[in-house]
C-alpha cells in the first residue's frame, strides 16, 4: 500500500472517528476515567519488568531475605494496584459504549420516527432496523474495545520501549529490530479487514432485510407453496454471508502465527546478542536484565498483536458509525417551520390546482380541486391507483404537493405546526395496524392523558365493548404482532375506537368497512354516523353504499376530477361513471 493510499484512508475515516468520539459529550466525566485509567494501565504494566529485575540483581543474586520480602510485598501491591486500574478501565470503557449507544439508538429513532413516508417507500425496514440495533451496537466497541484501548496499548507500547532503553540501550535497540515488520504488517492487516468487515455488514444488512419481510409476509409464502424456493434464495444470502466471514478469518489466520513468528526471532535476537555483550569484556549486564526484557517483549508484542484486533473492532464500528451517519443525515423529513396551532379546528378543506407525484413528475393527483365546508361529509370514488390514498396523504402532509395549496381552516396546511395538523385529522386506514400488546395500549398508544373509562366509553359508542369484555383479559388482552389473535373485524372496531378517543374535527376513512363482515358492516355504519356528526369527514369507499348520504362525492380517473356531486345527481348522469359503478355492484 502506498504512502497516498495510507494518507486517504487515514484522512477519510478521521471525520467519522471525530464525530463518533462527540458522542461522548454527555459523558464526559466517564470519559476522562477511561483516559485516566488507560494512562495509569501502562505505567504501572511497565513497571513490573523493572520490579521484578530489582528482585533478581540485588536481592535473590545477593541473597538478601529481608530486602528480598520487601521487594515482594511491592510486586503484589503493584500487581494489586493493577488490577484494580484495568478493572475500572474495563468497566468504564464498557459503560461509556453501552451509555452511548443508548444515546445514539434513541437519537437514530427519533430520528427516522420524523422522516417522511417517502424513505420508507424505497428503503426496505430490514435496512433500517439494522442501522438501528447491529450498526449502533457495533459503534459501542470504538469505547470499548476500539479507540480508547488503542491509545492505552500504544501508550502501553512507547513507556515499554522507553524502560527498555533506559536499562540497556544496546540491548533495546537490538530487540526491537523487528518491530517495524510487526508495525507494517499490523497496518496492512486493518486495511485488509477493513474491507472484508465492510462486505460483512453488507450481507448482514440484506440478510436482515430478507428475514424481516418474509417472516412478515409468512402467510403468502406458505399459502402459495413457496418455502422451498425462499429457502433456496435464503441459503444464498447466508452462504454470501458465510464467505464474507470466511474471508476476515482467512485474514486473521494468517496475522496472528505472522505475530508469533516475529515475536519468538525478537526473543531469539536478545538472547543472541545479550550473551555477546556478557561475555565482552567490563560487561555490565546481569541476570535480571535477560529476564525482565523477557518480560518487555512480551508487553510490547502483546498490544501490537492486539492493536491488529482493536484496530479490526475500531474499523467495524467506524464502518457501522457511517451507516449509521448516512440515516441520521438522511433530511428527507416534512419541513416542521409553521406556527398556527389553532385551540379547536373546524373543519373546512379547500383544495387549490393540486398537483402531487410520487416520483419526479409522474403525477398521481392533476390540478385537484375541491371544498369541503365544515361538517360535511365528502366521498372519493375511483378505481384502484386514481388518486384516492393519495388526497389522505397530502392532506396530512405524509408527502408534499409539488403544485397548488391545501386549506384547512383558509389556512395553508405549511403554517400549522405539523403536530397541530395532524392531531385535528383522524384517519382509519384499509389495513388497520396494531402493535403488540393489550388493547387499552392500542388505542390510547399510552397517551396519558385517555382515561381507561374514556376508552370504554368510546367502545360503547362505537359497538366493541361486548367483543373486547368477552376476551380473556377484556382491555389488558395481548392481541400479539400486527393484531394476529383478532379478527380483521375486530381490529377495524379498535381502530374505530382509536380515532374516536382523539376526538379529531376531521374523520378520514380509508376504505375502513372493506375487511368487516355483513353483520359488523352494520355495526360500524351506526359507529360511523355517531363519528361523523359533528365532523368534516372524508371517505373513500369501494362499498357504494356506504356514501349514498355524503354531501358530496367525487369521482377519480387516473389522478384527475371526472365527476362532482351528491349520489342523486351522479345518478341522473347517463353514462356517467359513478352511474355505472352503482349499476355494476348493485347487479351483483
Amino acid at each position: 500500500m502506498s504512502q497516498t493510499e495510507i494518507k486517504t484512508s487515514v484522512i477519510k475515516d478521521w471525520p467519522i472517528l471525530k464525530r463518533v468520539l462527540t458522542l461522548a459529550q454527555p459523558f464526559i466525566i466517564m470519559l476522562w476515567i477511561c483516559i485516566i485509567m488507560g494512562i495509569l494501565a501502562a505505567l504501572i504494566t511497565s513497571v513490573r519488568p523493572w520490579l521484578t529485575q530489582v528482585m533478581v540483581d540485588d536481592y535473590i543474586v545477593q541473597y538478601d531475605e529481608n530486602g528480598l520480602k520487601k521487594m515482594a510485598l511491592l510486586v503484589a501491591v503493584t500487581l494489586i494496584a493493577e488490577f484494580l486500574i484495568k478493572y475500572i478501565f474495563s468497566y468504564y470503557t464498557a459503560d461509556l459504549g453501552q451509555s452511548v449507544i443508548k444515546y445514539l439508538r434513541v437519537k437514530v429513532f427519533n430520528h427516522a420516527e420524523s422522516l417522511k413516508l417517502k424513505f420508507f417507500d424505497k428503503t426496505p425496514i430490514g435496512i433500517v432496523t439494522t442501522r438501528t440495533i447491529n450498526d449502533v451496537e457495533a459503534v459501542s466497541n470504538i469505547f470499548s474495545e476500539g479507540f480508547i484501548t488503542i491509545i492505552s496499548d500504544v501508550l502501553t507500547f512507547i513507556v515499554v520501549i522507553i524502560f527498555m532503553l533506559s536499562i540497556n540501550w544496546k540491548l533495546a535497540l537490538a530487540c526491537i529490530v523487528t518491530f517495524p515488520f510487526i508495525i507494517w504488517g499490523t497496518y496492512i492487516f486493518k486495511e485488509a479487514i477493513k474491507d472484508s468487515f465492510n462486505e460483512v455488514r453488507e450481507k448482514v444488512a440484506l440478510m436482515n432485510a430478507f428475514v424481516q419481510e418474509h417472516i412478515t409476509g409468512m402467510k403468502i409464502v406458505q399459502i402459495f407453496n413457496a418455502q422451498d424456493r425462499e429457502y433456496e434464495k435464503f441459503d444464498l444470502i447466508n452462504q454470501d454471508h458465510r464467505d464474507a466471514n470466511l474471508k476476515s478469518v482467512w485474514y486473521f489466520s494468517i496475522f496472528f502465527p505472522l505475530v508469533e513468528v516475529i515475536l519468538s526471532i525478537a526473543v531469539a535476537i536478545m538472547l543472541w546478542y545479550g550473551a555477546k555483550l556478557i561475555i565482552a569484556p567490563n560487561s555490565m549486564i546481569e541476570v535480571g536484565i535477560f529476564i525482565a526484557f523477557y518480560q518487555y517483549l512480551n508487553l510490547a508484542f502483546r498490544p501490537l498483536r492486539m492493536l491488529a484486533d482493536k484496530f479490526n473492532t475500531l474499523q467495524m464500528g467506524i464502518v457501522a458509525a457511517n451507516r449509521v451517519f448516512k440515516i441520521l443525515d438522511t433530511d428527507e423529513k416534512i419541513p416542521d417551520n409553521g406556527t398556527f396551532v389553532p385551540q379547536k379546528v373546524k373543519g373546512e378543506i379547500e383544495f387549490k390546482d393540486v398537483w402531487f407525484a410520487y416520483n419526479h413528475e409522474e403525477y398521481v393527483l392533476k390540478g385537484i380541486n375541491f371544498h369541503v365546508l365544515p361538517g360535511e361529509t365528502m366521498a372519493l370514488v375511483g378505481a384502484t391507483g386514481s388518486g384516492k390514498t393519495s388526497i389522505i396523504n397530502v392532506l396530512n402532509r405524509f408527502y408534499e404537493i409539488q403544485k397548488g395549496e391545501i386549506f384547512i381552516d383558509g389556512v395553508v396546511i405549511q403554517d400549522y405546526r405539523l403536530a397541530a395538523l395532524r392531531s385535528s385529522i383522524g384517519v382509519v386506514m384499509q389495513d388497520v395496524f396494531l402493535f403488540s400488546g393489550s388493547i387499552m395500549d392500542n388505542i390510547t398508544l399510552k397517551n396519558p392523558k385517555i382515561s381507561r373509562e374514556k376508552v370504554i366509553e368510546a367502545a360503547k359508542i362505537i359497538g366493541a365493548h361486548k367483543f373486547i369484555m368477552d376476551m380473556p383479559g377484556d382491555y389488558d388482552y395481548n392481541v400479539m404482532e400486527r393484531g394476529a389473535t383478532i379478527s380483521a373485524g375486530q381490529r377495524q372496531l379498535i381502530s374505530f375506537i382509536r380515532v374516536l378517543v382523539y376526538n379529531p374535527s376531521i374523520l378520514v376513512l380509508d376504505e375502513a368497512t372493506s375487511s368487516i363482515d355483513t353483520e359488523s358492516e352494520l355495526l360500524i355504519q351506526e359507529a360511523i354516523d355517531k363519528l361523523v356528526k359533528g365532523r368534516t369527514s372524508i371517505i373513500i369507499a369501494h362499498r357504494l353504499s356506504t356514501i349514498q348520504n355524503a354531501n358530496q362525492i367525487i369521482v377519480l380517473e387516473h389522478g384527475l376530477i371526472k365527476e362532482v356531486g351528491n349520489h342523486e345527481s351522479l345518478l341522473e348522469k347517463e353514462d356517467g361513471y359513478y352511474r355505472n359503478l352503482v349499476e355494476l355492484q348493485f347487479a351483483h
